[in-house]
């Protein structure tokens, strides 16, 4: 639903035009983790964080994070988001299959049904996307995918989750430096990005790491395809877009998909 919401806010503040990539992605980091290090301050017993995160993983943090508010000013929703998890669903099984993991057939027959589900919710609207478009939503596509393998052993997601995001910052920075000329931010455009950085990224994120521990990598990639879904949902309530045939056979497909690739770890 976290992952869903920043898809839903994003679209908002950049077809608005209510706010600029650069500022929505600043903002977005900034108040993530502001919010992240308050609830470290208020829940964390000892003096010292024990997990302070990477810069690596901030690295790509930012990278996913910038990536993916530049891309859609050339890209539409459907495009997008096909790039975008189909770039999440190559990373992670690819590392799976390097690391050794030895897929089941029903692993595959879940993975395969799931993505099929997923296309055929999205690929009817796809347009032939811009050139500069693809490249940066596949790059924030490999961006998420790798911080999530990479968030997947965290001891500590909260603390872990909350100085990755304070190591964007000094990027932010360099960013906002960088963009001056192109600056532009509304009331509306500032709070979108505040909710997204807040409550759908930094909070949404620390969950996500906690889930982790629970997925194999291949597992992990399978359950984000019920983004699109969701994020459909959300259309439908929050943008009054009508529920058709097609959003419920390929919430079928996916959810299915799902299921079988979690059940086999259960078995």
């Amino acid at each position: 639903m976290a992952f869903a919401a920043n898809s839903v806010l994003c679209r908002l503040a950049l077809s608005k035009k209510a706010i600029d990539p650069a500022s929505f992605t600043g903002i977005r980091l900034l108040s993530g983790a502001l919010v992240l290090m308050l609830l470290i301050f208020m829940l964390n017993r000892k003096k010292t964080a024990v997990v302070k995160g990477s810069w690596m993983s901030g690295t790509i943090l930012f990278i996913y994070a910038v990536t993916f508010s530049f891309a859609y000013i050339s890209l539409d929703t459907g495009t997008g988001a096909l790039i975008l998890f189909a770039a999440v669903q190559i990373t992670m099984i690819t590392y799976a299959l390097i690391s050794g993991k030895k897929m089941t057939s029903i692993e595959w027959m879940g993975v395969l049904l799931a993505f099929a589900g997923f296309v055929y919710l999205i690929l009817p609207g796809v347009t032939a996307p811009s050139l500069s478009g693809f490249l940066l939503m596949t790059l924030s596509g490999v961006g998420w995918g790798s911080y999530t393998i990479r968030g997947k052993d965290s001891p500590n997601p909260l603390e872990a989750t909350a100085y990755n995001f304070l190591r964007t910052l000094p990027m932010v920075a360099i960013l906002l430096l960088f963009s001056l000329k192109n600056i532009q931010a509304t009331q509306e455009g500032i709070v979108l990005a505040i909710l997204s950085g807040a409550i759908t990224s930094g909070i949404g994120y620390t969950i996500w790491y906690l889930a982790l521990r629970g997925l194999s990598a291949i597992q992990a990639s399978v359950v984000q395809l019920m983004v699109p879904v969701i994020a459909a949902l959300g259309g439908v309530i929050f943008l009054s877009e009508m529920i058709h045939l097609r959003l419920t056979i390929s919430a079928l497909l996916i959810l299915g998909g799902i299921g079988l690739v979690v059940l086999v770890k259960k078995h």
